[in-house]
């Protein structure tokens, strides 16, 4: 059995976690939120899951890494600096940070990616998502993961390529873009839909998430897979071995 430690215990996804660690039969090992000792959590855990939010990732990575515990970050609304920290902590421990721990998610980026890879850049890219009306980044961390499996698939660089918030007098659409649509309202769970679009046709492959119980199975999962992971950067793919 597992000990797991959950940062950002009191959230939706913390008692989501909560729930799917003891149907696994693992041990939750304790919560730690905004002004409590993640060190102290981390001491007490096999293993740490992370979601909590992007201003307290450095002090999270840091008492995984004096813990010498392993991590898997979940949380949203990451920047660039915040990717160089993980980066700088995967050099002591084993870290996974994602957009989306659904493994159903995970699979859908491989297939958007091997899409974009043999159909070309013949074919435009929207992707398009839904999430309930408390949602505060946009757009969603999974859609940038699909877009960065659609960058990938390219062999582009996505930053350069993506076109958000389009709005008012813009032009045509970009040639190579990969677009962004982000719609929210009610307690949707999470939508997410890759659109690819070719002359006289279109493929549509899409994820409706009815519950977040399964993004919690899917960071229990990961959060197992990590234990006893030599220190690196890791990825839902290599949890289900793509």
């Amino acid at each position: 059995m597992a000990r797991i430690g959950i940062i950002g215990s009191a959230g939706r996804m913390g008692q989501a976690l909560a729930e799917a660690i003891a149907a696994g039969g693992d041990v939750f090992a304790g919560g730690a939120d905004m002004g409590d000792d993640v060190g102290a959590l981390a001491a007490a855990s096999d293993v740490l899951v992370d979601f909590s939010s992007p201003h307290a990732l450095e002090a999270n990575l840091d008492a995984s890494v004096a813990a010498r515990v392993p991590i898997l970050i979940g949380t949203t609304g990451l920047e660039e600096r915040h990717h160089f920290l993980c980066d700088n902590a995967a050099e002591q421990v084993a870290v996974l940070q994602t957009g989306n721990t659904s493994l159903g998610v995970t699979l859908l980026a491989h297939l958007v990616r091997e899409a974009a890879s043999r159909l070309g850049e013949g074919w435009d890219i929207e992707i398009s998502e839904t999430h309930h009306r408390m949602k505060v980044d946009a757009p969603s961390g999974t859609a940038l993961l699909l877009g960065q499996a659609a960058a990938q698939g390219r062999g582009i660089d996505l930053a350069s390529a993506s076109e958000r918030g389009r709005d008012g007098m813009t032009g045509p659409r970009t040639a190579g873009a990969i677009g962004f649509a982000s719609l929210r309202g009610g307690s949707v769970a999470g939508d997410h839909t890759v659109n690819f679009l070719g002359d006289d046709e279109r493929i549509a492959v899409s994820h409706l998430a009815e519950n977040r119980r399964i993004f919690a199975k899917g960071a229990v999962r990961a959060a197992q897979w990590l234990i006893g992971r030599d220190a690196g950067r890791y990825t839902m793919a290599q949890v289900l071995g793509l």
